[in-house]
């Protein structure tokens, strides 16, 4: 009787642990979606299916073709020099960096493989710039499929294939939860940088402007008077906040529609799109913020388990 019980309320199975995971844009801040993988890894989570837009798309890739760790390993020295070193200037009207020379040093130790080629299902998204829609990576190159969807706009050289001109996948899905293939029994796992912490950033500025104004020093007086607070306050911070802005709104609507069993939201007040020479900073917060998520998610499964266990 009591084992009839337990297979109605679910409780003799053992728990879930294959999932289907979604990692968002954000520039270097994806970086901690490494820490957010070796967490649910370290956890016994089984990662069965990938979805990467961006950054996502990037890390999703090279942990799908088994490069995550040589991939880790290779962040570790990337200092401002080297950034500069990678950095391939273009006089394009519509672009800053071609972008060809990162790839080819990341294919270097993760070479190019065929999408439906790898162990387990993984898919890229990016924008059509022509006509605004959203471009889903299945099959083919997966490097042509990740220099597609980290294609940010006027920054990366946009990729043309076939008619459309591919532009970063934030611009449209900056968490594409659902675009991953799903199986049976899976959980939804999406890991979401695409987020400032703008309230955080706001406070640092004015305790250091506070600090700088009570400052008795001559050089901090002087400074004072060069340098207003608003210094920050101009053309490109506008476009770059209200852009952020904007993606970090399809980004929750998106986590809404979904409802993903565990979304590890990580909103960061320190580190930008372009701190790549930080990488370890970026995934210890991964994995703090991933761990703090998956505690709260087997919390409240084992409370609904009790409950269930409770009601019978």
């Amino acid at each position: 009787m009591l084992e009839k019980l337990l297979r109605i309320a679910g409780m003799d199975k053992p728990e879930r642990k294959d999932i289907a995971l979604t990692l968002s844009s954000g520039g270097a801040r994806g970086l901690a979606h490494i820490g957010a993988i070796e967490v649910l890894e370290e956890q016994g989570y089984h990662i069965t299916s990938l979805s990467g837009c961006s950054m996502g798309a990037l890390i999703g890739g090279v942990y799908a073709a088994g490069k995550l760790q040589e991939f880790r390993e290779w962040m570790k020295g990337i200092d401002r020099k080297k950034m500069l070193e990678l950095t391939d200037f273009s006089l394009s009207l519509n672009h800053i960096v071609k972008g060809d020379r990162i790839i080819e040093a990341i294919m270097e130790f993760v070479p190019d493989v065929a999408i439906e080629d790898l162990p387990i299902p993984y898919c890229a998204v990016a924008t059509d710039w022509t006509s605004g829609r959203e471009v889903v990576f299945r099959t083919g190159s997966l490097f042509e499929a990740i220099r597609a969807s980290i294609s940010l706009p006027s920054f990366y050289k946009p990729v043309h294939r076939g008619g459309m001109i591919l532009i970063d996948g934030g611009v449209v899905n900056p968490i594409p939860l659902n675009r991953v293939e799903r199986h049976k029994g899976d959980l939804l796992v999406g890991v979401d940088v695409s987020g400032h912490d703008y309230k955080a950033q706001e406070n640092m500025k004015h305790e250091i402007s506070e600090r700088r104004k009570s400052s008795k020093s001559l050089a901090t007086q002087i400074l004072n008077k060069l340098i207003p607070d608003n210094i920050d306050f101009n053309y490109y911070t506008m476009l770059s906040r209200t852009s952020s802005m904007m993606i970090r709104q399809n980004a929750k609507l998106m986590a809404q529609l979904m409802k993903p069993d565990i979304l590890v939201d990580i909103q960061m007040s320190r580190y930008g799109g372009f701190d790549y020479d930080k990488s370890e900073k970026l995934i210890a917060i991964g994995r703090q913020k991933t761990q703090k998520a998956v505690s709260k998610y087997v919390e409240q499964s084992q409370r609904k388990t009790k409950k269930t266990h409770f009601d019978l």
